[in-house]
């Protein structure tokens, strides 16, 4: 349920992500686990909910577009040129994780209309898909992440109905899972992402290497589903 987090059905591993799309070490901890996920035995039974968090919370709704290093520049009173420097450091490191980051014509808006997309998607079992669509439509391929026709093109791209994404970002249906995100995150003293927590138990928080992620998901599970009751679930 929007909101809710930590919940764990039986037999099965829940991860919970707090995250935003235009975080740049967001989508890189996507990846790692991602990868973490892939060598896991037990990937099948394992459920990954994304939570919305708001990187840039100054940023208005309806404000256009910014570049992210003038954004950097301006938030932190530095150069543009030493920002620009930050953010290819960034995109660097993403490149080792075989991402193609391109920060230079990226366009940094206010997420919460993409939060309610994920919402939607997540409603009709593509969250992931989205999550990962929107990451690179940012990160990539410089789109607008508060255009509701580009959403809801890339809506349509993963498997979703291209109008009722349309009609639900107009709606503002998913406005309050996005606020109950939000506020569960203050709850729970979140304040930087990427945030992980799996089975309710063990947090992995930022792009931590890959064999923290493989480590977390091995202890979560033994400890979760492993240790549960016989037949609990099964």
């Amino acid at each position: 349920m929007p909101g809710e987090a930590f919940g764990s059905p039986a037999g099965r591993l829940v991860v919970d992500v707090w995250s935003d799309v235009v975080c740049p070490f967001c989508y890189m901890g996507d990846t790692l686990l991602n990868q973490a996920l892939e060598q896991f035995a037990h990937a099948s039974g394992v459920e990954v909910r994304y939570h919305s968090f708001l990187l840039m919370p100054d940023v208005a709704e309806g404000a256009e577009p910014v570049n992210p290093s003038d954004y950097l520049a301006a938030k932190h009173g530095i150069p543009r040129e030493q920002a620009a420097a930050m953010n290819d450091q960034v995109t660097e490191r993403a490149s080792r994780l075989g991402l193609e980051y391109h920060l230079d014509r990226a366009q940094t808006v206010s997420t919460r209309t993409p939060h309610q997309l994920s919402h939607f998607a997540a409603a009709h079992g593509k969250q992931r898909e989205m999550i990962q669509r929107l990451f690179q439509a940012y990160f990539t391929e410089g789109l607008v992440l508060s255009d509701h026709e580009v959403l809801a093109d890339l809506a349509a791209e993963v498997g979703l109905d291209r109008e009722a994404a349309l009609a639900a970002l107009a709606s503002g249906e998913f406005a309050g899972a996005v606020e109950a995100d939000l506020d569960q995150a203050r709850q729970y003293g979140i304040n930087g992402v990427p945030f992980f927590v799996f089975g309710g138990r063990y947090a992995v928080s930022g792009a931590q290497p890959l064999e923290l992620f493989r480590q977390a998901l091995e202890t979560s599970w033994n400890e979760t589903v492993d240790a549960a009751p016989a037949g609990a679930g099964r």
